[in-house]
């Protein structure tokens, strides 16, 4: 096992579920009290900024210091910009039609189904996608080239999200665009920049973790493989271009984009 602190990490993933109940706990108290749960969606990201919060004061004295104040600030970075970003855009809005849909099938109190379906569901999944965090976090030793490429993948990803978030905000913002497609900047080079961006936030952090050795990064990569799943066949992809679908204009749309890695835009085929 390399002389991994396996026992370490065991603590720490305990320590990490306690921090994230902490958090999905307090998003459903806010949720029962406005009748509006879709503050999950916040509580997701700040979920794995304090996962890598109390991994970085668990991992002092195991992991190799300049890598755990990496990790701490990769997540972080990632996680509160995101969340800000959410809190933002869900600001006066009601229920997210996701979970109105779910909730309106639930069997018995709807508050209770939302707990066991959304909030824990989700803190589960919280714990798993966090692994290559909590596992770079105790690789004692220096960071190295690949510790590098993983933070340069990583800031594509933030790149990606950040910006293509940015861009449709302002498009959003302009009435004239009201009932258009977004096909401009980023979004003519992929339908879902900030998932690819997620993609490849993911995917950099396995890589900081992989440095750990290879059975940690066997145990990592179920992070990048999880949320690779629920972006491209989950939750994620399908579930909004279902949604977006009949829009006018959608269908000549993902004839010339991509969709999920970025290319550049087909050109339209003229008319016959």
């Amino acid at each position: 096992m390399n002389g991994f602190p396996w026992a370490a990490l065991a603590l720490n993933a305990a320590v990490s579920a306690g921090a994230v109940l902490v958090v999905v706990l307090a998003a459903f108290a806010v949720g029962v009290r406005t009748g509006r749960h879709r503050g999950v969606d916040v509580a997701w990201e700040i979920g794995f900024a304090a996962v890598a919060g109390a991994t970085y004061g668990m991992s002092a004295g195991h992991g190799d210091a300049t890598r755990r104040v990496l990790v701490l600030v990769l997540t972080a970075v990632w996680g509160l910009r995101l969340a800000l970003h959410i809190a933002w855009r869900s600001r006066g809005h009601g229920e997210d039609p996701r979970y109105e849909r779910m909730l309106a099938k639930a069997p018995g109190r709807r508050d209770l189904y939302a707990l066991r379906m959304v909030y824990l569901l989700q803190g589960a999944l919280i714990l798993l996608v966090s692994l290559p965090v909590q596992i770079a976090s105790y690789a004692p030793s220096e960071p190295s080239l690949l510790a590098v490429v993983g933070t340069v993948v990583w800031g594509v990803g933030l790149c990606f999200e950040a910006v293509g978030d940015h861009q449709l905000a302002r498009f959003k913002a302009d009435p004239a665009h009201r009932g258009q497609i977004m096909d401009r900047g980023l979004w003519s080079w992929t339908r879902h920049p900030n998932y690819f961006g997620d993609f490849c936030v993911w995917w950099g952090l396995f890589l900081v973790a992989c440095e750990a050795g290879p059975w940690p990064a066997l145990l990592a990569a179920l992070s990048p493989l999880t949320m690779s799943f629920l972006l491209l066949n989950g939750s994620g992809k399908p579930l909004l271009e279902r949604h977006m679908a009949d829009r006018p204009g959608y269908a000549a749309y993902v004839a010339r984009t991509s969709g999920f890695f970025p290319r550049p835009p087909r050109r339209d085929r003229p008319p016959r």
